[in-house]
């Protein structure tokens, strides 16, 4: 395990200030037993959960249900389809977003559902993410956050917004939607660093190299300036390494190499740009290091899976 140094932790707190996050629906829910609900995957995105009254049961894909009681929130970081149930050994039951709801704006929605039994009460929502820090924060996690409100100390933002929210969505006031779904990203966000605060990070991946001294010093480089000319004998002269001692080191923290997370950066900036500016893909293979739009777009695929003109049309829509 790598030390986390002061150096370190102040590299991880300015990587979270800048995380750009966009609640796409927040659900008021009440369920009355028996009930079950599924839950879609919707990639890039967090679903998060969080009981106001009563509780119930959260299953991931071939693991054991979870229970959630009142005051407790779960994130499910990866967009994983699972499901939500009244009882633990419950079956599958509708999709959530089949079922007829009140709409009250786009993004904001009432849902009653199941029998005449014990009532549970949810405020369920969507956030999705769309910069590079985000996505990338976003692999480092496991595939479940599970906060107890019962260990939440009476000064946790987590447990402010948890009313915050609440209050929002069971008053009713003009706007209370709107700033329901703006809390939720925040939430999402407070809830990841009470975690990252909490957990020691031993697995290899961004979190554990963006906290070592030498290697989170080239990230952080990467990051600022992404297409800089780098190469290999660049990146460990800013690691002030030899270039066998960085690939090696950096391999072993980051859980890749240094140039496929070169590539991997420069994609996942490309693809935000996409989505937010009218920017050619000329102009962004220029900006990110490449020769040619022709070389740019052949890694933007491998990548993303998709070309910059069908992210684009995706934006558009």
């Amino acid at each position: 395990m790598t030390a986390t140094t002061d150096d370190g932790r102040d590299r991880l707190a300015r990587v979270l200030h800048t995380l750009r996050m966009r609640s796409t629906f927040c659900c008021q829910t009440e369920v009355r037993e028996p009930w079950s609900l599924e839950m879609p995957s919707i990639a890039d995105s967090v679903s998060f959960h969080v009981v106001t009254a009563g509780s119930m049961w959260l299953r991931l894909p071939g693991t054991e249900a979870v229970e959630l009681r009142a005051g407790d929130l779960a994130l499910v970081p990866h967009g994983l389809g699972h499901d939500l149930l009244g009882s633990r050994n419950a079956s599958r039951g509708p999709r959530v977003d089949l079922l007829e709801q009140e709409y009250l704006t786009p993004q904001y929605s009432r849902l009653r559902y199941g029998g005449q039994g014990r009532a549970t009460q949810l405020i369920c929502g969507i956030v999705s993410f769309d910069d590079p820090a985000s996505r990338e924060l976003m692999r480092a996690l496991p595939d479940l956050l599970h906060i107890d409100g019962d260990t939440m100390s009476a000064a946790s933002p987590v447990r402010d917004l948890l009313r915050l929210i609440a209050e929002e969505l069971t008053t009713p006031q003009a706007g209370g939607g709107a700033v329901a779904t703006r809390l939720a990203d925040v939430l999402v966000i407070h809830a990841i660093r009470a975690w990252l605060s909490e957990e020691q990070v031993e697995n290899p991946g961004w979190l554990r190299a963006l906290q070592d001294p030498r290697i989170g010093r080239v990230l952080e480089a990467i990051h600022h300036d992404p297409g800089r000319d780098w190469d290999l004998r660049r990146l460990a002269q800013a690691a002030a390494m030899s270039r066998s001692s960085f690939s090696a080191r950096f391999t072993e923290l980051a859980g890749t190499t240094p140039v496929e997370y070169l590539t991997r950066w420069r994609m996942s900036v490309a693809h935000s740009r996409l989505l937010d500016e009218d920017v050619s893909v000329a102009r962004l293979a220029g900006d990110l290091g490449y020769g040619s739009e022709a070389a740019f777009t052949r890694a933007f695929g491998r990548v993303i899976g998709r070309t910059p003109g069908q992210v684009r049309r995706t934006a558009a829509t």
